[in-house]
């Protein structure tokens, strides 16, 4: 099942950063919407090591054609070697909201 509109989601280690990369996808219209979420805590494996960091999460709402854009402009910008981009289908919501993401991408 393919879905119109998606969620796209990555992590940063400052708040600078996160409103960068919210920022950037916004002005060049491959998303919506962005929110900025964080403190939170990571806990992950790197490079054998188990570490823990403060990281801000974005999250951005797009329409689905937009996202593999919005994935390489969140990769192409962001600090780490290995950014965590993750797209979430959207199965459901407002239907006026989900017009309103579409047109916005536009």
């Amino acid at each position: 099942m393919t879905h119109e509109h998606v969620v796209v989601v990555t992590t940063t280690d400052s708040e600078d950063a996160a409103r960068s990369l919210a920022a950037a996808a916004v002005e060049e219209r491959l998303g919506a919407c962005a929110q900025i979420v964080g403190p939170i805590t990571s806990v992950y494996r790197w490079e054998g090591a188990i570490e823990t960091d403060a990281e801000w999460r974005v999250e951005v709402k797009t329409a689905r054609d937009r996202a593999d854009s919005l994935v390489a402009l969140l990769s192409e910008r962001h600090s780490y070697d290995v950014p965590e981009v993750i797209v979430t289908p959207v199965t459901g919501g407002h239907r006026d909201y989900l017009s309103w993401l579409v047109d916005e991408t536009r």
